[in-house]
């Protein structure tokens, strides 16, 4: 009879890496309200948030995930660990020596991020060589894309700030590349690849091969670097051609999405709770088909003209309606499920996590709305009225998670505690 699988260390790191990445975003959103307004100041709140938030979350999950798919035994913890703190120490550095303009920090950030990305593949894919057989193998397909992605917009960046010249002579063009390989490319891929199983683990329903999960992700992990190339190369067939397969890979994870919430369990306990996880994950990817409608709009009518990508319409649909509400729903979905404790700290965990579910869900998206649809309406004060209403939401999210994670196992686990 074979060992057991022992996943407890790497349940550990996955935990360390979301806590940390959950840091990261809570200083993307100091950034963002402290700071005087400003390029600058916009550049490092959505750096830190992208690039260091939820690269952080996919160095700690995507090996995890990975394992567990293939039914195989993790990579050792150090290197999982490894890989977690360059990439999240490297955005870090990138962010703080770009903003300083400190060339020296900024160039050590971004190559200690590259070695993090490619210490994250090697902890992924290697232990699969001792699987039998891996399902839903399109989801490690996607994650392989996904990480080329980043690792090639990543050493555009560093080349770039490294100010090596065939870089800087044509970063006008290289840039909108540099920008889909690492958002939409990367981080958006990766989100989706793993709403592929996650999804439907959230919703209690079974996980099971779907049309749209198999168009979504060969749409999102093809149509992104078709885009990169389009720009880089001035051709502007490529970019169109990309730019519809984005849309369509958009579409289709809305479609998954909504089949997965038609074939959800019927729970009957922490019936908040589940409604705030499930319903995350559902709004992240109707943000994120909005998001890539307006990315690319001015694609398709101007090909790879540079004028046809800017991050200042796409920065909060992206950042927080999408990656940042499907970080939140997962992390509160984890807590309970990797995080410490026994069963009776995790149902706990889950009561208080559910708290205001609903008024969290309208906050989140209600703001959103408002400051997305106030800027082109020329209405200032509902874009700021907006952005209040989803710090409150945010703000009370990341009180939850923080109490479920510190202060409930730390009580619960005292002697003489029920």
């Amino acid at each position: 009879m074979a060992e057991p699988i022992r996943r407890g260390d790497d349940r550990r790191v996955t935990f360390g890496g979301l806590a940390t990445a959950a840091a990261l975003l809570g200083l993307a959103a100091v950034v963002s309200v402290t700071a005087a307004a400003g390029s600058r100041t916009t550049w490092l709140a959505i750096h830190l948030a992208l690039a260091g938030a939820a690269g952080t979350a996919v160095a700690a999950v995507l090996p995890f995930f990975t394992a567990a798919l293939g039914r195989v035994a993790p990579a050792r913890p150090a290197a999982r660990i490894a890989a977690v703190g360059l990439v999240a120490g490297g955005a870090l550095a990138v962010s703080g020596g770009v903003a300083a303009g400190v060339t020296v920090l900024a160039v050590a950030g971004g190559t200690a991020y590259l070695g993090g990305v490619a210490l994250v593949a090697a902890t992924a894919f290697l232990p699969l060589r001792a699987s039998l057989g891996i399902g839903l193998r399109i989801v490690p397909l996607a994650y392989a894309a996904a990480l080329g992605c980043v690792f090639a917009g990543a050493m555009l960046g560093t080349a770039m700030v490294a100010g090596w010249q065939p870089v800087l002579t044509d970063w006008p063009v290289l840039k909108p590349a540099h920008a889909w390989l690492n958002v939409f490319g990367f981080l958006s891929v990766v989100i989706a690849a793993t709403l592929v199983h996650l999804a439907p683990t959230v919703a209690g329903t079974r996980i099971r091969p779907r049309r749209s999960a198999s168009v979504a992700l060969a749409g999102l992990a093809v149509g992104a670097p078709v885009v990169a190339i389009g720009f880089a190369s001035l051709s502007d067939g490529l970019t169109r051609l990309g730019a519809l397969l984005e849309l369509a890979g958009a579409v289709a994870l809305v479609v998954h999405g909504i089949g997965v919430q038609r074939d959800r369990g019927r729970w009957t306990s922490d019936a908040e709770w589940h409604r705030f996880t499930s319903l995350s994950l559902l709004a992240g990817p109707a943000w994120f088909l909005f998001a890539v409608a307006l990315a690319t709009e001015p694609i398709l009518r101007l090909g790879a003209d540079p004028a046809a990508w800017s991050i200042d319409r796409l920065a909060a649909p992206l950042a927080v309606g999408w990656v940042g509400q499907v970080l939140i729903g997962s992390w509160t979905h984890l807590v309970p499920a990797i995080g410490p404790g026994d069963q009776a700290v995790h149902a706990r965990q889950r009561r208080l996590l559910g708290g205001g579910a609903t008024a969290r869900l309208l906050a989140w998206n209600g703001g959103l709305a408002l400051v997305v649809l106030g800027g082109p309406a020329g209405l200032p004060a509902a874009s700021a009225i907006g952005a209040a209403v989803v710090g409150a939401g945010f703000v009370a999210t990341l009180v939850l998670l923080v109490a479920a994670t510190v202060v409930i196992p730390t009580v619960t686990l005292r002697p003489g505690s029920t």
